[in-house]
């Protein structure tokens, strides 16, 4: 992937984190039906993503070749 699409991908990721943090966090109702979707984990996933999009970016400015060896 190139430098622009990693951008991208990571500021996507980063918003899913925020958008899935926030909706992980709003309040229980108790007359309302239970929330069905697990959004904390939903948010971990995101968050691990947003990690290894910045990881790559780090790699790309660096210009890493992806070997540790040398």
């Amino acid at each position: 992937m190139d430098l622009t699409v990693t951008l991208f991908l990571a500021a996507g990721f980063l918003t899913l984190t925020v958008l899935f943090g926030w909706m992980g966090a709003r309040p229980a109702r108790p007359l309302a039906p239970p929330r069905m979707a697990p959004w904390r984990f939903f948010m971990l996933l995101a968050f691990v993503a947003t990690i290894a999009a910045l990881v790559h970016l780090v790699a790309l400015v660096r210009g890493a070749s992806g070997s540790s060896l040398s």
